[in-house]
C-alpha cells in the first residue's frame, strides 16, 4: 500500500482505541530490558540495593515502557515492504514504578496523521498514544510516539 492509501486508512483510525494488551512484569524481563539497553542501574537488577533505596524493591527503568504495545503499534500500520518507517520522537510521562508482579495493561491510539509532500512521494507522520495501567487502574505511564513513513 502506498503511503497516499495508508493516510486515508490511518486517518480513518485516529481517536479509536486499540484492543488493550496486557503484560505481566516480571523480574526477568526487566533484568533482560536493563542488559539490551545496557543500563546498569542496580535499581533494576540488584534486589539487595532496590530493597534499601526509597522504592523498597526492584522496579522497571522508566524506558521500560516504551516497549509495552510497541509491536502493535507497527503491525497496525499495515506497510507493504516499499515503505520505510523511521521513529519520528518519543514523549513519555512516567507517573508510577513498575514492579515486579505488576499487571500493565497498554491502550493505544492514533492521535494524529499528517502529510508532507517529499522527493519520494508523500511522507506521513503518525501520532500514537499510549496509556499504561496497573492493576490497581493507577496510571503508571503515557507516552506519545511519531512514526515517519515515507
Amino acid at each position: 500500500m502506498a503511503a497516499g492509501g495508508l493516510a486515508e486508512e490511518l486517518k480513518s483510525q485516529v481517536g479509536v482505541d486499540w484492543p488493550p494488551l496486557v503484560y505481566e512484569i516480571e523480574k526477568g524481563m526487566i533484568r533482560r530490558f536493563a542488559q539490551a539497553v545496557g543500563d546498569p542501574n542496580p535499581l533494576w537488577q540488584d534486589e539487595e540495593y532496590a530493597s534499601r533505596s526509597s522504592f523498597s524493591g526492584i522496579i522497571a527503568p522508566p524506558t521500560f515502557l516504551l516497549i509495552l504495545g510497541f509491536g502493535q503499534m507497527l503491525q497496525s500500520l499495515n506497510l507493504d515492504s516499499s515503505l520505510t518507517v523511521l521513529h519520528g520522537s518519543t514523549e513519555l510521562e512516567c507517573h508510577q514504578p513498575v514492579r515486579p508482579g505488576d499487571v500493565i495493561t497498554v491502550t493505544t491510539k492514533i492521535a494524529n496523521v499528517r502529510e508532507r509532500p517529499g522527493k519520494m512521494g508523500k511522507t506521513l507522520f503518525v501520532t500514537f498514544d499510549m496509556t499504561g495501567t496497573n492493576q490497581g487502574q493507577d496510571v503508571v505511564a503515557k507516552c506519545r510516539q511519531v512514526a515517519i513513513i515515507y
